[in-house]
């Protein structure tokens, strides 16, 4: 399927599908990947979250952000942890009503594309993946690298055979010899660097602008209704980010069970990770200013490669620190 049709679709299907009525919780499900650890899942296993909102927290995972916009038009997710943001820019400039609510992890070196070994194509020679067949999580974050990397390179994607494939599915068929790129996060990544290479490290990428962050995202009728219930959510997503910094040993272990990974890949994973504090968020760095910003640049590029219709004038709707201020005051 060719890329600007799937995009297409994407777009239909988040317009196809009616938000849920706004209505007060009285329990609610909350979107995760497995094989991505992070310290909230601390407080999943421990049933923190429940404690603390006083009502039944779900746990429903996925494998890609763009099942998330979906499952929260349908009103079978209330909060998505850890939604990429060109996903979350995809679903906002189709109408979707989504707000981001924190900014859950930074993780430069966590997302990327890896290059089939046997071809010896490293950033020098990047030219050389014209023609060839690459498997990419469209409307995601690595998908959103993928073409800023192949700008950056000056690499014609029409040339290319571009498949739709969430990483683990992607990482199988790298493993088989079908793919001579792929792209994805995670376990999926790790897996995929076994049988090649990346062009351009998370230090790489950032120097050329390629920001790689995630967001716990919400129906905006969620948080109208529900704000108290999601500041409780941030607060203790918090306070498991503050403890990971000094609780490692502790919470290692619990964390990597959860994510259905070895304390060892879990820990590499974590180890390329950031979470910002609450202050840092709701500074200009993150949420005051540079998020809209980014989110603006997102959909922008994404119109100006074809893959989306248009993009929104301004994203600052799609941003709402309301829940995270009041997280900060509990």
């Amino acid at each position: 399927m060719k890329l600007a049709t799937r995009m297409s679709s994407l777009l239909a299907g988040i317009a196809m599908v009616a938000a849920a009525s706004a209505s007060k919780a009285e329990e609610i499900t909350v979107a995760y990947f497995l094989e991505w650890p992070m310290p909230f899942q601390y407080a999943k296993a421990k049933g923190l979250y429940d404690e603390a909102l006083g009502m039944k927290v779900n746990w429903k995972s996925f494998d890609a952000g763009t099942a998330m916009s979906a499952a929260m038009a349908s009103g079978d997710v209330h909060i998505s942890v850890s939604q990429g943001v060109p996903p979350f820019v995809v679903a906002t400039s189709a109408g979707q009503d989504l707000q981001v609510a924190d900014i859950a992890v930074v993780y430069n070196d966590n997302d990327n594309c890896v290059v089939k070994a046997e071809l010896e194509i490293d950033k020098d020679s990047a030219k050389e993946l014209e023609g060839k067949k690459v498997g990419v999580p469209i409307g995601t974050a690595a998908h959103y690298g993928f073409l800023k990397q192949m700008e950056h390179f000056d690499v014609d994607t029409s040339t290319m055979e571009i498949v739709d494939m969430a990483p683990p599915d992607g990482a199988a068929a790298f493993a088989q010899g079908s793919l001579d790129m792929v792209c994805g996060w995670g376990g999926s990544l790790r897996r995929m660097m076994e049988h090649g290479n990346v062009l351009l490290t998370g230090a790489e990428k950032d120097e050329i602008g390629i920001s790689v962050y995630d967001v716990t995202s919400v129906p905006a009728s969620f948080a109208a209704e529900n704000g108290d219930v999601l500041a409780k959510f941030l607060k203790v997503t918090a306070d498991m980010n503050a403890k990971w910094l000094t609780d490692k040993e502790e919470m290692l272990p619990v964390i990597a069970k959860d994510a259905g990974m070895s304390e060892e890949d879990a820990a590499a994973t974590l180890d390329g990770f950031q979470f910002p504090t609450v202050e840092a968020q709701l500074s200009d760095k993150w949420l005051g200013k540079a998020t809209p910003e980014f989110l603006k640049a997102v959909g922008d590029f994404f119109k100006e490669q074809g893959n989306i219709p248009a993009s929104r004038d301004s994203y600052d709707g799609a941003v709402s620190t309301s829940a995270l201020e009041a997280a900060a005051q509990m």
